[in-house]
C-alpha cells in the first residue's frame, strides 16, 4: 500500500540525484540508462530477498547464522577473558545490564568473521560469490570487468582490501573508474563488521542481519550511479575485462586463518581507538557548549546541532518529522564520527522511542564507511597501492565522501519508498 511516507522517500531519491548532478564534472552527460539500471538492481534485490516465497526462510537462516557465530565467538571470548567475556560470574550480580562489555561482546566477532572470510576466500567460495555479483553489475550497469569485480568485492571486503583484488589493473583505471572504486568503498561495509552491526541491532530490529546484509549489497549500485554522475566516463574509455585470478591469495587454510585474524586485529584496534577518541571529543565539545545558555529549554549539545542540520535530509528518506531530529543526529554522527558509533547509538534507542520503520531505514542509511575518518584511511591505503596517483586520489576523495554518504541515503530512500508490508511491518 502506497502512503505519503513513501512519496517522501521518492523526494529523497530525486534530491540525491540532483545534488550529485550539481557537483558533476560534466553536467551535460547524465547517465540515464545507468540510473534506471542501478534503481532496477536495488529494487530487484530487495524484492528478491524480502518478497519472494521462501525469502523468510532465508532471512531466518541468516539470523540464525549470526546468532550461531555470536555464540561460537562467545565461547572463545569466555575462554580467554573468563567472566569479563560473559562467562560465569564469581560475584553476585546486582546490575545484569552492566555485564555487557562492548570490547568483549562485539569486537571479538570482527576477529572471527575476518578469519572466516579469509578462509572462504581461500576455498574459492567467497571468490565465486564475488564473481557472481560482478557479472550482475557488469551486465546491468555496463561496468568494465575490473570495475565490476572491484564493486562486487567491496560488498564483502574492506575499502582497502577490495582494490587488491584488481591490483594488476589499478594503473589502467580511468579517472572515472578510480573515483567509482573509492565511492563504492565508502558506500559499503566489510563483511567483518556486518555481523557486529547485526549483533548490535538484533534486540531492537527484527531481521537485523538481513537488513544489514542487503544494505551493503544494494548500496554498491547506488555508489556506482552517483560516482558516474559526479565523474562521468569519457566515451571510448574503460570497459576492459578483469582477470579473475585475483592477486589476493593465501598459501593454505592455516595461512588464510592466520592472516585473516591479524587483519581483523588491526580493524579491532582501529575501531577501539577511534571509539575512545571520538566519544571523548564529543564529551569535550559538549563541555565547551555548556557555557552557552539553554536553547528551547535544553542544553546546547553536539547531538542537538547535528539533529537540526540533518533533520531535513532524514525527512526526505521517508522518516516522520517527529523522529527526523533523532534520525538526523544519527546521520551526523555517521558522517562526522563513524558508522560504528552511529549503530551503537541506534541500538541504544529504546524500542518505544523509535518506530520499527524508522529504525529499519536508518540501518540502510548508516551502513557505509563514508565518514571523515575514512578519508585518511582511503588516502593512505590506496596511496600505497597507487603511489603514482596519490595526488589524484587526494584531489577527489572529499567529493567521493559526499557521494558515498549520499549513496547510503539513496539506498535508505529506495527502501523507504517500498510498502512497509514487504518487510512485515
Amino acid at each position: 500500500m502506497f502512503r505519503p511516507e513513501n512519496a517522501q522517500s521518492l523526494v529523497g531519491i530525486a534530491l540525491t540525484l540532483a545534488v550529485c548532478w550539481a557537483m558533476s564534472e560534466d553536467r551535460k552527460r547524465f547517465p540515464w540508462k545507468l540510473a534506471l539500471g542501478a534503481l532496477f538492481v536495488q529494487v530487484a534485490l530487495v524484492l528478491l530477498l524480502f518478497g519472494l516465497p521462501g525469502a523468510q526462510g532465508f532471512i531466518q537462516a541468516l539470523n540464525n547464522g549470526v546468532d550461531g557465530l555470536a555464540a561460537a565467538t562467545a565461547q572463545g571470548t569466555q575462554f580467554v577473558f573468563g567472566y569479563m567475556g560473559g562467562g560465569a560470574q564469581p560475584y553476585a550480580v546486582t546490575n545484569p545490564g552492566g555485564l555487557f562489555v562492548f570490547a568483549f561482546q562485539v569486537l571479538p566477532l570482527i576477529l572471527v568473521i575476518s578469519a572466516l572470510s579469509a578462509l572462504l576466500w581461500h576455498w574459492q567460495i567467497l571468490k565465486w560469490i564475488t564473481r557472481g555479483f560482478g557479472f550482475v553489475f557488469q551486465k546491468t550497469m555496463g561496468l568494465g570487468g575490473a570495475s565490476a569485480l572491484a564493486v562486487a568485492a567491496n560488498i564483502f571486503l574492506g575499502m582497502i582490501e577490495s582494490p587488491i583484488v584488481i591490483r594488476a589493473f589499478l594503473d589502467k583505471l580511468t579517472r572515472s573508474e578510480l573515483f567509482l572504486m573509492i565511492v563504492v568503498g565508502l558506500a559499503t561495509v566489510a563483511g567483518s563488521t556486518m555481523v557486529a552491526y547485526a549483533t548490535i541491532l538484533k534486540a531492537v530490529l527484527p531481521n537485523a542481519a538481513a537488513h544489514v546484509l542487503v544494505a551493503s549489497i544494494i548500496s554498491a549500485p547506488a555508489g556506482v550511479l552517483l560516482a558516474r554522475i559526479m565523474v562521468p566516463e569519457k566515451p571510448g574509455q574503460g570497459g576492459f575485462y578483469a582477470d579473475y585470478n585475483s592477486l589476493l591469495k593465501y598459501d593454505s587454510a592455516i595461512d588464510a586463518i592466520s592472516k585473516g585474524t591479524m587483519d581483523g586485529l588491526t580493524v579491532v584496534l582501529n575501531i577501539s581507538a577511534i571509539l575512545i577518541v571520538f566519544v571523548a571529543l564529543v564529551a569535550i565539545g559538549n563541555g565547551m557548549l555548556s557555557i552557552f545558555p539553554d536553547v528551547m529549554g535544553a542544553p546546547l549539545t553536539i547531538e542537538r546541532i547535528l539533529g537540526v542540520v540533518f533533520a531535513p535530509l532524514a525527512w526526505t528518506l521517508g522518516i516522520h518529522w517527529d523522529e527526523a531530529f533523532k534520525a538526523g543526529y544519527l546521520l551526523g554522527v555517521k558522517l562526522m564520527l563513524t558508522e560504528f558509533i552511529a549503530f551503537i547509538q541506534l541500538g541504544a534507542v529504546p524500542a518505544g522511542e523509535m518506530t520499527e520503520r524508522t529504525r529499519m531505514i536508518m540501518t540502510y542509511a548508516l551502513c557505509g564507511f563514508a565518514n571523515v575518518g575514512s578519508v585518511g584511511i582511503t588516502v593512505s591505503g590506496m596511496g600505497v597501492l597507487m603511489p603514482e596517483r596519490r595526488n589524484e586520489i587526494i584531489g577527489m576523495v572529499w567529493k567521493a565522501l559526499v557521494a558515498g554518504f549520499l549513496a547510503t541515503c539513496m539506498t535508505a530512500a529506495v527502501v523507504g519508498a517500498m510498502p512497509r508490508e514487504l518487510f512485515g511491518q
